[in-house]
């Protein structure tokens, strides 16, 4: 559906107009985070009827002028504020949004305090097939991200869970009536996270059973929110690794529910898991995906997001994983032995939802 977005419909002017602006992304991304942390916009959008001047900006917040209005210059060519008149600022449509909108607000702090600086070890991650810029965050140690993110350091800690709930909260009360259409009574959440997902499941369903399969860094956080919550005599969890050779579930199992899980893993390794899974089900159980492929999003924006998220897991999350084409995820399930039953588009706006078999 996105396959008008990618040709190359550019002439020679405009290519090197957008080759240009490309060279300067990284300062003209700072330029807009730092209007918008300082209060700059946020004045300029209080005063968006009259406009402001730099110099009432300046006094208001007890800034230097100087940098006001360099902001403010800056920000007329990225197109976040325009000019009423004279020297008098006004807030734009796409100063609006990345004043007020979630969405934007969530990928913003994300891009900023989990990816930037750790986006100058690309290159050597992408050689690598490792993720070299996690030192940038407080993890050079570490082979991935995913054992110390309940140990992260604020305020790169609330931005990586507000990006990955943001995304995952929209999308769950729609998978969660797909899912219980078939009343199941025990449900495996891989990949538990916070609980979010198990709790949800209990509220929903109050007969359904839950069990956790994560790290133990992640499992100890769950079951503490899960004890919070008063449902830890329906929710359970073991800490298991499921790059296991001896990976195994419950026989009884109804559902294996895994969201926004597998494209944390190379393609080797999904096959490894997809294996893993389909060797300890049995034919009734049914295997739900929950993910983000960008090639089944409805513009390219969303798209150029998910693009954006791979390299995150290049350079900060893994090094060997991304965000996928939903073929590629198609063809490692059949592999795996299993088959698609369902296939649910724009679950939630952004995600797909597999419903899958195990294969004789």
């Amino acid at each position: 559906m996105l396959q008008e977005y990618f040709q190359d419909s550019l002439d020679a002017s405009q290519a090197k107009k957008e080759a240009q602006k490309l060279t300067f992304y990284p300062m003209m991304f700072q330029a807009s985070r730092v209007m918008r942390s300082l209060g700059i916009l946020q004045e300029v959008y209080e005063n968006r009827r009259k406009g402001i001047t730099p110099e009432e900006i300046a006094n208001k917040l007890k800034l230097p002028y100087y940098g006001v209005n360099l902001l403010l210059e800056t920000g007329l060519t990225i197109g976040l504020v325009h000019l009423k008149e004279e020297n008098i600022y006004t807030l734009s449509n796409m100063g609006y949004f990345l004043l007020i909108d979630k969405a934007t607000i969530v990928n913003l702090n994300f891009s900023h305090d989990v990816c930037y600086k750790a986006m100058y070890h690309l290159e050597e991650s992408i050689k690598k097939e490792l993720p070299c810029g996690l030192k940038e965050i407080g993890m050079g140690e570490a082979t991935t991200i995913y054992p110390g993110l309940s140990k992260l350091k604020e305020p790169i800690k609330s931005s990586w869970f507000d990006f990955d709930h943001y995304y995952s909260d929209k999308a769950f009360p729609v998978a969660m009536k797909i899912i219980f259409e078939d009343s199941p009574k025990y449900v495996v959440d891989i990949g538990g996270n916070t609980g979010r997902w198990s709790i949800e499941c209990c509220k929903f369903d109050e007969n359904v059973n839950m069990l956790i399969v994560d790290l133990p860094g992640q499992l100890e956080k769950a079951m503490k929110n899960i004890g919070e919550m008063n449902f830890q005599d329906r929710i359970s969890g073991i800490a298991r690794d499921v790059l296991s050779d001896n990976f195994n579930l419950p026989g009884d199992v109804d559902v294996i529910w895994m969201s926004q899980f597998l494209d944390c893993f190379s393609e080797d390794q999904i096959l490894l898991i997809l294996s893993n899974i389909r060797n300890t089900i049995n034919e009734n159980t049914s295997v739900y995906i929950l993910e983000l492929f960008w090639d089944r999003q409805k513009d390219i924006e969303a798209a150029y997001c998910l693009q954006g998220t791979s390299l995150y897991f290049t350079a900060v999350a893994n090094g060997n994983s991304k965000m996928y084409h939903s073929r590629d995820l198609y063809e490692l399930i059949k592999r795996a032995g299993m088959e698609v039953i369902t296939d649910v588009d724009n679950v939630g706006e952004f995600h797909t939802l597999l419903k899958c078999k195990k294969t004789n």
